[in-house]
């Protein structure tokens, strides 16, 4: 790849390092999408002895890649995104990755396909953690960062995705008990003022 074609799409790319998630931090601040995609790629690299017949590197580059898009479009939360939407971040990625050699753009092109069909064991694994990172991410952040919906939302998310493994059953199963402890353990009288949040 040539530098100058380098440098064009990791401005690009930059993009996610400023483009927020409806997630918040431990410290209080909005996360970046880059930071929802980096730590869902390093679960994927800790899952290696429980899926040790899945491409545990192919995984690791769903979950880098995956929000490439959001780039362009900024994030959507799920409770928010329609069919449109999809479509929209689909010719985002599409055009991202026409920026590309044509080997890059093909590789990576097979992968978005892989992980939309979500039949292999790979992309369902993927699937799986990137809604797990972002539950474990809900139960870091303060109770007043979240949205009533939220409260029921960080219970069933993931169901369907998780469902296919007993680890990852289980694993959903201790995020969904961490879940309960917080909201018990802060209440909703509790909550912080969301305009300490907006």
């Amino acid at each position: 790849m040539k530098p100058a074609q380098l440098l064009e799409f990791m401005g690009v790319l930059e993009k996610l390092k400023c483009s927020t998630r409806h997630c918040w931090t431990s410290s209080g601040r909005r996360e970046s999408v880059a930071e929802h995609s980096w730590r869902t790629a390093v679960m994927a690299y800790l899952m290696k002895d429980e899926f040790p017949e899945t491409d545990i590197s192919k995984v690791m580059l769903m979950c880098l890649v995956h929000d490439f898009g959001e780039a362009l479009t900024g994030d959507i939360p799920c409770f928010e995104k329609t069919q449109a939407d999809e479509e929209t971040e689909s010719g985002a990625v599409a055009g991202m990755l026409s920026m590309l050699p044509p080997s890059y753009e093909e590789e990576l092109g097979a992968l978005f396909q892989e992980m939309e069909a979500l039949e292999t064991k790979e992309a369902k694994l993927f699937k799986a953690l990137d809604h797990l990172e972002a539950m474990i991410a809900h139960n870091e952040a303060d109770l007043s960062t979240w949205i009533p919906l939220e409260y029921e939302l960080n219970i069933s998310y993931g169901k369907e995705s998780t469902a296919f493994s007993p680890y990852l059953k289980e694993l959903r199963a201790r995020v969904n008990e961490d879940s309960r402890r917080k909201i018990r353990e802060q209440g909703t009288g509790s909550l912080k003022s969301r305009s300490e949040h907006t």
